[in-house]
């Protein structure tokens, strides 16, 4: 048997069917907490992906079924849709979506060559550009008592006629907005909290959506798709900076579970920061880039100009990848360390 002699009976298409799959739950209860408006910007998103992804390979000379079929352009796409409103009108979802794809992916090489997360990209065009339309939240069942059906949600992403009030009434801050606003307000912690957006650990019907985020993390490592490093570091970085913070000034900064059951902490941990091309390869390099994007996730929602720091921590990180893995590689046997040092004879 020629070399290598490692079997891996993975395959691009294997690992993103189960990254798919892990996501499941949480769609499931975006939809049962937060109406059934996800599912349109999931389609238009997936839609948008196939789309983009096809021309570029078309205009790049590549086959088409190989790449189209290996479904990594639709877990960047359910990415990006689920960072969104749920109710952001659909040239917003276009545009992101192309952008991650065509510029973020293809114009860096393809699947592999990318430096960035495409879907975090997509995001931080939009949240940089469009921040007004950012903001359209559908609010949870348990406060609203009702939510758009997919026909009303299909109207308010397409640019139907819409009740305004039925839309005020679905629609509200998520708690990170609601947490900044207070702030700028000159509100304490305490009494910000005290506002029924706010649950018990994070934000009514956010700590679910989070959950679930968690459920889909645990299949992934179990099924040892990704790497317990990248998002244990993570989790670390968010909770001790946010929990150093709130140690020293309770009334100015949000405690630390309040960060770690925030919906897009976990996605993060488990699905963006855990990407193999954009992220840090060597066993240490994942926990500097961990907990590196935990750290300015935390110091970005605090002192940033946008009430979540996800999208702008990782790119950071992905910025520093290949210092991270200059750094922490690993000595091979027998050979001098990264210093120059030899081992002990």
């Amino acid at each position: 048997m020629p070399a290598p002699f490692i079997l891996d009976r993975s395959s691009v298409t294997q690992v993103m069917a189960w990254v798919l799959a892990a996501l499941l739950p949480g769609i499931a209860v975006y939809v049962w907490l937060f109406g059934p408006g996800i599912l349109i910007t999931l389609s238009l998103a997936t839609v948008t992906a196939l789309a983009a992804e096809a021309a570029m390979l078309k205009t790049r000379g590549y086959p088409l079924k190989p790449f189209l079929s290996d479904l990594s352009a639709i877990v960047t796409a359910w990415l990006l849709a689920l960072s969104l409103p749920t109710l952001a009108p659909w040239w917003l979802i276009v545009t992101g979506t192309l952008f991650a794809i065509v510029v973020a992916k293809h114009l860096y090489g393809g699947l592999g060559q990318n430096i960035f997360n495409p879907a975090m990209v997509g995001y931080a065009v939009l949240i940089v550009s469009f921040p007004v339309q950012m903001t359209q939240w559908a609010g949870p069942l348990e406060l609203t008592g009702t939510s758009l059906t997919l026909a009303q949600s299909a109207m308010v992403i397409f640019g139907g006629d819409v009740p305004r009030a039925t839309l005020d009434a679905v629609t509200m801050a998520t708690p990170l907005d609601a947490l900044r606003t207070g702030l700028l307000q000159q509100f304490t912690v305490d009494e910000i909290m005290t506002q029924p957006i706010f649950g018990r650990y994070g934000g009514t019907g956010f700590e679910w959506l989070a959950f679930s985020f968690w459920i889909g993390g645990l299949i992934l490592w179990s099924r040892r798709i990704i790497d317990w490093r990248t998002p244990m570091a993570f989790l670390l970085g968010v909770w001790l900076t946010a929990g150093f913070l709130h140690f020293f000034d309770a009334g100015r900064f949000g405690p630390p579970w309040f960060h770690f059951f925030a919906p897009s902490v976990a996605l993060c941990a488990f699905f963006i920061a855990t990407d193999p091309v954009s992220g840090a390869t060597t066993p240490r390099g994942k926990l500097v880039f961990g907990f590196g994007a935990g750290l300015l996730t935390i110091i970005i929602r605090t002192w940033g100009g946008f009430p979540d720091g996800v999208a702008f921590a990782i790119l950071l990180m992905n910025l520093s990848v290949p210092l991270i893995d200059a750094w922490t590689q690993p000595r091979v046997y027998g050979g001098a360390d990264r210093r120059g040092k030899e081992p002990p004879a």
